[in-house]
């Protein structure tokens, strides 16, 4: 019989295995030799696809990118409510792949995913009436807000050790120790309150904007 063959090596058969190994051991554990041995192959052939583990680590970060919706900026939503439900939906893609958001942070650089994601948010800012300038800035505040609510738990940052909140010192946190099992639902929660508040924001200045003529 026939010894199977193993899969072709691929672009996006390495960027799949990088991602793996990122979301469970860290962006430290990408290696071209760590990579050849989960592919299955040698490392010089993982040079016919990226020069370096740089490249790699980029076009992972894209592949999270190209996770986020878009659509709501060009299926009829009101900017409001496109700002919103992107907004969600990228910190939905981030919150899936926590380790990789370092990367993402520096910018979109090059990569294709990435500047879509940036064309469609500032398009459709401009398309629903804000001026350039604050198009780019609203792109710039949702970029932070939502990077930030993904490079890690509020939550999770207490210690579920009651005895580390002694009244004397701490005399307002009394029920901290509790926050680490509830984490999603406060980081959640978290996330629409604020969400919500720069929406709100926005749109009183959208407001007065338009009253202004």
């Amino acid at each position: 019989m026939a010894r199977p063959r193993k899969p072709l090596l691929s672009t996006d058969r390495i960027v799949e295995t990088a991602r793996v190994l990122v979301d469970a051991e860290g962006l430290a554990a990408v290696s071209t030799r760590r990579l050849a041995a989960e592919l299955g192959v040698s490392g010089p052939s993982l040079y016919n696809h990226f020069r370096t583990k740089d490249q790699i680590l980029e076009a992972v970060a894209d592949s999270v990118s190209a996770q986020v919706d878009l659509s709501m900026f060009s299926d009829g939503r009101d900017w409001r409510t496109a700002l919103h439900d992107w907004a969600v939906s990228y910190r939905s893609a981030l919150r899936d792949h926590p380790n990789i958001v370092p990367v993402l942070a520096t910018g979109p650089g090059r990569r294709p995913a990435g500047l879509r994601l940036a064309d469609a948010v500032y398009g459709g800012m401009v398309e629903a009436g804000w001026p350039p300038a604050q198009a780019t800035s609203i792109g710039a505040l949702m970029r932070y807000f939502v990077m930030g609510s993904a490079l890690g738990s509020f939550a999770g940052g207490f210690v579920d050790d009651e005895s580390a909140y002694a009244p004397a010192d701490y005399p307002h946190l009394g029920q901290a120790h509790l926050l680490a099992d509830q984490q999603e639902k406060v980081d959640e929660r978290a996330f629409e309150v604020g969400l919500a508040a720069l929406l709100d924001g926005l749109a009183g200045q959208f407001e007065e904007m338009r009253r202004a003529g």
